[in-house]
């Protein structure tokens, strides 16, 4: 019991932390954009519970550090874009389908091969990497080259480091295939925040549906 209890303070202690660093000051220089960078990812339990969820998987893959690179790098190069301008459709609702697709693999038990987990990393890590890239790209008058530099620097670094930590404390925690009951824990609460998550995404729609009725 101890240890599942552990689990489950493993992925709610981090919010904790959620706290932007510059308080709504503007971005204007590289320290600025590292340290909003690092202040992002632990902002909102759609884009940290993805992570945690990236670096518990990844202790399944054949390479457990290498793995959560496919989502790092699709991420910035989803923040990229967004930053020059493109913007990817129907990003929340994709944010969300990600916790319960990563989750849902994770509480399944199933062993799945490496290729289709980098696959699910870089494909969604696009759409995290797009809301990433909108508080860089809404900034006022925009934002120099070495702000966004750092600011892809932090989102890229805590993220991983983020990813590793979760794998490791799961590992800790005696998690040595993907049947093991901490590992499916995890994987259940990753799915339940995307649960409630998306029900907070079509409430809106619904609610002017019926005042409109």
């Amino acid at each position: 019991m101890k240890k599942y209890l552990a689990a489950a303070l493993a992925l709610t202690a981090t919010p904790a932390l959620a706290h932007h660093p510059l308080g709504g000051l503007p971005m204007e220089t590289l320290a600025h954009g590292l340290m909003s960078g690092v202040g992002h990812p632990v902002l909102g339990f759609d884009h940290l519970f993805f992570v945690v969820a990236v670096g518990v998987l990844a202790l399944f893959t054949a390479n457990r550090f290498l793995t959560p690179a496919a989502y790092i790098g699709a991420m910035l190069v989803g923040c990229g874009l967004m930053y020059a301008g493109v913007a990817l459709p129907l990003a929340e609702l994709v944010i969300v389908a990600s916790l319960i697709v990563a989750g849902g693999m994770l509480a399944t038990g199933r062993g799945l091969s490496s290729g289709m987990i980098v696959g699910v990393f870089a494909l969604f890590g696009l759409f995290h990497g797009s809301a990433f890239g909108g508080s860089i790209a809404a900034q006022e008058g925009g934002v120099g080259g070495a702000v966004l530099l750092g600011y892809l620097v932090g989102l890229g670094a805590i993220q991983y480091v983020i990813a590793i930590a979760a794998g490791f404390v799961v590992e800790k925690l005696g998690a040595t295939s993907a049947l093991a009951t901490n590992a499916r824990l995890v994987g259940a609460a990753v799915t339940g925040v995307g649960l409630f998550l998306a029900l907070e995404v079509i409430e809106g729609p619904i609610v002017a549906m019926l005042s409109a009725a």
